[in-house]
């Protein structure tokens, strides 16, 4: 690829090179995985240490009761794991209707907030897997720099200070939510130091017995004493049983170059759609800040999110399967529904049968790491374990009171999952290469952001940070449009000129986004990297 290395947006950022790059939506963390680099570690042990750094410093976005994915370049193949938790096994239509009652619609009620919106955390399981198969470093010596930083405190930064205070109202009754996160009555301002001796304690006694000490010793216990004490269903044996799947990658190819992301239950299939259905127009003809180009990518938007909100569950539940929503003449059909004069409003389609933190680490030796973890919503569930500092993920929000639904809940029973991380490689001479580890968090927000930075890359060569810093749109689940204030006056208007209605949508914790991006510069390892990190957030891409 030969990129434009000019930006034409507004930044602070410059691309960051190197042969070893940590890029993370945090200083700390980013610097955390660096360290490891220096120690000897490599890039999946780099990750690991981010990811916990990040738990610190980053609480608002994930914690120690998250879930976590990652696509795994080890040098010479691709890996994808899926590290999310699985439904208590008591949960049920049942369960939730005698606890909640029903909607007016007869529809059981279930809160998106509290135990009971809590499945088993899976980022700890998913740490460990990783470092089973991948790591060179002990895990002790990866969690030493998150313990370091709750131990001694940090001065907050101004985006994570801006979020926490956006979330604390609505969660201070919580359990464990003020002692762990209002030490003063109040969210801490930007610059004021937050200790967390809590999850440092944690974090010491996982790195002495081992990280399995979370599911089944002393964390264990004490998690499901909480749970009991708080009238949720989470058992023992819930956490005991739990294990994370290696599930590779799905793909679509994108102007030569395959881009995978982790298979259902996660929605990152719906970038896959959008950019199969591009792949069927024209792009590139049209200029890319202009109204045509970003009219065709909503709308294709559009039509993979149909699809996904009435398809992507625990593929154990999918009526149709990945294959069968990306086949070319399927998608091809799906792009003749555009009409490029005009929004529409679609429904999904028919096949034919038969808060979160994303980071990025790739290292001198070839392997490359696309991480991402989340508590979902601003600090998830909003419940906290007051002795190890643990704050626990809401995906079991994702699922469905609709028994006609695939994702409907259930028991041991993984919901509908936003967090997506997304690898991309290419082929030469008939052997697969890696080329770039990326991901956009943020909650519906992320497979649009895969879709509309990886295009602006591959369709019209723009560099890594100035895809970064373009200005987006959102799709909405009404299939409103929100877009960012810096976006062209005049491609708005034509947006709004073809009948796609804006709406400006108060999300103070998703916003439209953060990325990181590692792009190696060439087919030869030594070249190295250039990487990409968002001002949307706090972040760092740190290298040597």
């Amino acid at each position: 690829m030969s990129f434009n290395w000019n930006n034409p947006y507004p930044t602070i950022r410059m691309p960051v090179m190197g042969r070893n790059i940590v890029s993370t939506s945090h200083p700390y963390a980013a610097q955390a995985g660096l360290k490891i680099m220096h120690q000897g570690g490599n890039a999946i042990d780099a990750a690991i240490a981010a990811a916990a750094a990040l738990m610190i410093v980053e609480p608002v976005s994930n914690g120690l009761g998250s879930d976590c994915f990652a696509i795994v370049w080890d040098g010479t193949q691709l890996h994808g794991l899926n590290s999310s938790g699985v439904s208590p096994a008591a949960w049920s239509l049942d369960y939730f209707a005698a606890k909640y009652g029903r909607e007016s619609n007869g529809l059981a009620k279930r809160p998106m907030r509290g135990w009971d919106s809590v499945t088993v955390p899976g980022a700890l399981a998913g740490w460990q897997t990783l470092h089973e198969r991948f790591g060179s470093l002990p895990i002790a010596d990866l969690l030493q720099p998150a313990i370091e930083i709750a131990e001694r405190g940090h001065a907050l930064a101004p985006i994570v200070a801006h979020k926490w205070a956006a979330a604390t109202g609505e969660l201070a009754s919580q359990p464990g939510f003020a002692q762990a996160f209002m030490p003063k009555g109040r969210a801490p301002a930007t610059g004021e130091m937050f200790y967390f001796p809590q999850a440092a304690k944690a974090l010491k006694r996982l790195a002495q017995v081992g990280l399995r000490d979370f599911y089944e010793g002393d964390i264990a216990r004490t998690i499901t004493a909480f749970a009991k004490e708080h009238g949720a269903a989470m058992t023992a044996s819930d956490l005991a049983n739990y294990k994370p799947d290696w599930v590779g990658t799905i793909s679509t190819k994108v102007q030569g170059y395959d881009v995978h992301e982790i298979p259902p239950s996660g929605q990152g299939i719906g970038a896959l759609i959008a950019m199969g259905i591009l792949e069927q127009l024209d792009l590139a003809k049209y200029p890319v800040d202009g109204v045509e180009s970003q009219h065709l990518q909503i709308e294709a938007m559009k039509l993979a999110f149909a699809d996904v909100y009435r398809y992507v569950a625990d593929p154990r539940s999918m009526e149709v399967s990945p294959a069968q929503m990306l086949n070319t003449d399927y998608l091809a059909k799906r792009a003749q529904l555009i009409d490029q004069q005009k929004a529409t409003q679609f429904s999904f389609g028919m096949p034919n049968t038969g808060g979160t933190i994303y980071l990025s680490a790739a290292d001198e030796e070839g392997r490359m790491i696309s991480f991402i973890q989340s508590n979902y919503m601003g600090f998830g569930s909003g419940v906290v374990e007051p002795n190890w500092g643990i704050s626990f993920q809401n995906r079991g929000y994702g699922f469905s009171s609709d028994p006609n639904s695939p994702n409907v809940v259930a028991g041991n029973k993984r919901p509908f999952h936003t967090i997506i991380p997304a690898f991309l490689t290419k082929e030469v001479n008939g052997k697969t290469v890696p080329q770039m580890s990326f991901g956009v968090m943020g909650g519906d927000m992320q497979p649009q952001g895969h879709l509309q930075t990886l295009l602006r890359m591959l369709v019209y060569k723009q560099q890594p940070q100035a895809a970064c810093d373009a200005p987006r749109w959102k799709v909405n689940r009404d299939f409103s449009l929100d877009v960012e204030a810096n976006m062209n006056p005049e491609t708005v208007q034509g947006l709004v000129e073809k009948g796609h209605i804006l709406k400006k949508v108060e999300d103070p914790y998703m916003d439209f986004g953060s990325g990181q991006f590692i792009w190696r510069l060439s087919d030869q390892i030594a070249d190295g990297y250039v990487a990409a990190s968002d001002s949307r957030r706090d972040g760092l891409a740190a290298a040597y």
